[in-house]
């Protein structure tokens, strides 16, 4: 296990003292957050603290930012919840989506509480009253106070379904005062692939604590009633016998540029339906506005699925959760967004579960080595412009021997790459055991 002889630096006594600064701007940014996302109101003490746990049993503490993440380590978390049946596994995120996705993938198994932010407070008020006998953070979840508090208390610390772009990287390396100590606490870091391991080693990680297990989101079951909300949708957006254009996880900069697109594909598929998933619903309303500056008739989900009107309108924009797997499999055709501005991107393995071909813009480094992936065996086409965007969807809205080729290349892809979750689940098995003695 690591040392828990640790001295607090000076760097860390300077973030520290940054965020107990920062706090009142904090409180401010959830509250205005809270205007638009209620939820984000509720439960704040948790935030800070304030929190309550079911009876006294051992805690096994997932820590996963929002939905993506739970959603991800779901099939994992239920693996680990069967085979510490006497211990309270807790699942944190700082999101409500990602409550909404605990409570509706694992509310029998486990106990959802919102993080602690990373105050020196905070984390100290919420440690004594979890306790727990191991720490696991996903992904990119990396929290110097927290992380050095669980060394002070002797528990082990795991970084699961690690990835490290090289933009990343540099950022840490720029900060290295703070993070290279931080990283030196944790006790094991699994990673989805092996360039992330190669940087992780790069910042000074001993290649002992690192392992490489695949990507958690290939392990995604699809859910029991994906047949029944697809019929749904179909039905209620009135979309028997049309082509469906899907943008997903679309971010601020990139509907204008689809909604150009849909404006020169008209021209040649006439009923075209188009869908915008933005990554944040609560943008349906500044978008819906978008849409009738470019001339669409256009509808929120919620409402049109309601409605009684039999004429289709030009765009949907989604303004909901939890609707992006049945979304994908109705779409003949799926732009994964935050590609199309340098955000990253989004988790292209999803349209690829349910054999549907993926289009991106060109900055996916998020998603690097999946993206590859999709793109090396014709699933998935990355595009750089509005204009080769609209000829990418052009020519597979035209090609239904492309398409079911493309999708059918994408499922095979997703089927060979699962099974990142029993190989973390044994490790981790390994270390709760040890834990323990």
């Amino acid at each position: 296990m690591v040392s828990s002889h640790i001295k607090v630096s000076a760097a860390l006594r300077l973030y520290r003292g940054f965020l107990l600064l920062a706090t009142p701007f904090i409180l401010m940014r959830l509250w205005w957050r809270g205007r638009r996302e209620p939820e984000y109101r509720r439960r704040i003490g948790e935030r800070f603290g304030f929190i309550a746990l079911r009876g006294t049993r051992p805690v096994i503490w997932f820590h996963a930012v929002s939905a993506g993440e739970v959603i991800a380590a779901a099939p994992l978390i239920r693996r680990i919840a069967a085979q510490f049946p006497d211990d309270q596994v807790l699942v944190t995120t700082m999101t409500p989506t990602g409550a909404e996705q605990v409570d509706a993938l694992l509310d029998d198994v486990v106990v959802h509480r919102y993080a602690p932010y990373d105050m020196t407070f905070a984390v100290k008020r919420y440690w004594r009253r979890v306790q727990p006998r191991i720490l696991l953070l996903m992904e990119t979840e990396l929290w110097p106070n927290l992380i050095l508090q669980a060394a002070l208390e002797s528990v082990p610390t795991c970084l699961i379904n690690a990835r490290l772009s090289a933009r990343s990287m540099r950022g840490y390396r720029r900060f290295a005062i703070i993070s290279k100590p931080m990283l030196a606490l944790l006790e094991h870091i699994s990673c989805q692939y092996p360039a992330h391991a190669e940087r992780f080693q790069s910042l000074g990680v001993d290649p002992r604590r690192l392992s490489v297990a695949g990507n958690l989101k290939f392990d995604r079951g699809l859910p029991e009633d994906l047949d029944q909300k697809r019929s749904d949708i179909i039905a209620g957006c009135r979309l028997q016998g049309q082509q469906v254009w899907l943008a997903a996880s679309t971010h601020h900069g990139e509907e204008g540029q689809v909604l150009q697109c849909l404006g020169q594909l008209r021209l040649r598929f006439p009923r075209l339906q188009l869908i915008i998933a933005p990554r944040h619903p609560h943008r349906a309303e500044a978008l819906v506005a978008l849409t009738e500056l470019a001339g669409f008739t256009v509808g929120c989900l919620s409402t049109v699925l309601k409605s009684s009107e039999k004429t289709p309108v030009d765009v949907v924009i989604v303004d909901q959760m939890g609707l992006l797997l049945p979304l994908y499999d109705i779409a003949d055709v799926a732009f994964v967004g935050g590609s199309l501005i340098p955000f990253g991107g989004q988790n292209p393995i999803e349209p690829a579960l349910v054999r549907t071909p993926v289009v991106s813009g060109p900055h996916c480094f998020n998603f690097t080595e999946v993206a590859e992936k999709l793109v090396d065996v014709g699933a998935m086409y990355q595009v750089n412009s509005p204009a080769t965007l609209t000829e990418t969807v052009a020519m597979l809205l035209d090609d239904a021997t492309l398409r079911e080729r493309s999708g059918a290349a994408g499922y095979a892809e997703a089927m060979a790459n699962r099974g990142a979750s029993e190989r973390v689940a044994k490790r981790l098995i390994e270390l709760i055991g040890e834990a323990t003695q």
